[in-house]
C-alpha cells in the first residue's frame, strides 16, 4: 500500500537519529525505516554523526543522509539544510537530545513540516540520575509541547511525561516498539556462539552507566561461587567499555566475561544462551528485552522502569530483582539459574505484529490533520 497525500504523491518522511550504532533507540529507527519504506512511504534517514560506525544493510528505497557533524549540538545548520532539501511531510526524531534540537529549530522549518518526537526513556528516572545538564527538565517543559505528537512505547512513560510537564494527553501516543520477528526466528536455528558448560548469560546494550553493566559484572562474581562455569557475553559498545573491562579484571572475571563489541545482529547469540539479563538502572522499554522475550529466552532483569516491571511481572520464565543493585541482581540470577534447564525456551504470546502499521496510521493522521 502506498500512503499518499491529497496531491497523490507518497508521504515523505525524514527519520532522524544521531547514528546507527547498535543502541535500542537506533535499532527502533532502523526498523521503522525498513518497515515504512515497505509500506510505500518515501523514507529518508538522517544521521548526525555516523562516523566510523558501519551502516547496517538497508533497503535501496531508504535514502541515507549523513550530516557528518561531530555531535548533535554542532549539527544545526546541516540539519536545516537537510530539511529544506528534502522538505518532508513528517520529521520523526528518535532520541531526547536530538528532539530538543529539532524543536528549537522548528520555527525555521518550512511551514508544512510536521514534527513527531519519540521518547526513549522514562524522564523522571533520567532526571533522578542527576547526570543530565541542569536545563534538561526545562527543555522538556518548554519544547515538547511544540511537537505535533510525542510517541512513547509504554503508558507509564506517557503518564510520566504528562505528570511532570503538563503535556496534553492529545499530544501523547503509545506505540509499541517494532520487532523483527522473522529475523529472530531465523537466528534461533543458527549455530551456537558459546563455549564451555555454562550456564551462558547474554546482555545487550550501550555500554553506559544507566545500563548497569557494572552491576551485572559485580553480580557475576557472586554467581560464579554457585555456578563456577557460568559465563557472560556483553554485546554493545559505549563510553564505559574501558571501565567495565577494568572492573572485570579487578574481580578476576576475564575468563568469564566476554565483551563482544558492536554486533549488527545480536540475535546470533540466542542459540545456546541460557538466559537474557537486563541490569539497567533506568530504562524506557528496551528493544533488547523485547527481542529476547520474542525469542523465548528466560529473562532476568532489574526493576528499571514501570514498563519493565509490568512486562515481566507474572510472565513465565521471567525473574525480576527486588531492587536495582548488584546484590539483588546476584540473588535473582542464582534463583533463576537454579531453576533453568540448558537451552530452555519459554513459549510466550507473540509481540504486536502490527507495530509498523500503528506508526503508519499515526503518520497518516498527522498529515491529514495538517491538510484539514
Amino acid at each position: 500500500m502506498v500512503h499518499l497525500l491529497a496531491v497523490n504523491s507518497p508521504i515523505r518522511i525524514l527519520l532522524l537519529i544521531p547514528h546507527l550504532a547498535g543502541g535500542g533507540a537506533e535499532h527502533v529507527i532502523e526498523l521503522l525505516a525498513r518497515g515504512l519504506a515497505a509500506e510505500g512511504y518515501e523514507v529518508h534517514l538522517g544521521l548526525v554523526s555516523q562516523g566510523h560506525w558501519p551502516l547496517p544493510r538497508l533497503p535501496k528505497a531508504v535514502k541515507v543522509h549523513d550530516l557528518g557533524a561531530r555531535r548533535v549540538a554542532a549539527s544545526s545548520l546541516r540539519l536545516l539544510r537537510l530539511v529544506y532539501a528534502i522538505r518532508p511531510d513528517v520529521l520523526l526524531s528518535g532520541i531526547a537530545h536530538l528532539n530538543f534540537l529539532v524543536l528549537l529549530l522548528r520555527p525555521l522549518f518550512p511551514p508544512r513540516v510536521r514534527v513527531v518526537v519519540r521518547q526513549n526513556a522514562t524522564v523522571s528516572a533520567v532526571l533522578r540520575e542527576a547526570k543530565e545538564p541542569w536545563y534538561t527538565g526545562l527543555f522538556y517543559r518548554l519544547l515538547y509541547p511544540f511537537a505535533d505528537r510525542i510517541l512513547c512505547p509504554t503508558r507509564a512513560m506517557a503518564d510520566d511525561l504528562a505528570r511532570l510537564f503538563w503535556i496534553s494527553s492529545a499530544k501523547l501516543a503509545i506505540l509499541p516498539n517494532p520487532i523483527d520477528v522473522k529475523a529472530i526466528a531465523a537466528a534461533l536455528t543458527g549455530p551456537f556462539c558459546w563455549h564451555g558448560a555454562g550456564p551462558h548469560l547474554l546482555a545487550v546494550g550501550r555500554l553506559s552507566r544507566e545500563k548497569g553493566f557494572d552491576l551485572l559484572i559485580e553480580a557475576m562474581a557472586e554467581v560464579r561461587a554457585h555456578f563456577p562455569a557460568a559465563d557472560l557475553t556483553i554485546v554493545g559498545a559505549g563510553p564505559e567499555e574501558a571501565a567495565l573491562k577494568q572492573l572485570s579484571s579487578r574481580l578476576r572475571l576475564e575468563a568469564a566475561v566476554w565483551f563482544a563489541g558492536y554486533v549488527e545482529s545480536p540475535y546470533i547469540f540466542y542459540p545456546g544462551a541460557s538466559a537474557f539479563v537486563l541490569p539497567s538502572r533506568q530504562e524506557g522499554m528496551p528493544n533488547a528485552l523485547l527481542e529476547a522475550d520474542a525469542a523465548g529466552l528466560p529473562l532476568i532483569a532489574t526493576p528499571a522502569s514501570e514498563g519493565v516491571v509490568d512486562l515481566l511481572r507474572d510472565r513465565p520464565g521471567a525473574w525480576l530483582a527486588s531492587y536495582v543493585s548488584a546484590a539483588a541482581l546476584a540473588q535473582t540470577l542464582d534463583a533463576a539459574l537454579a531453576n533453568l534447564h540448558p537451552g530452555e525456551r519459554i513459549p510466550r504470546e507473540a509481540p504486536d505484529p502490527h507495530a509498523i502499521d500503528r506508526y503508519a496510521e499515526l503518520i497518516d493522521s498527522v498529515c491529514a490533520a495538517r491538510h484539514a
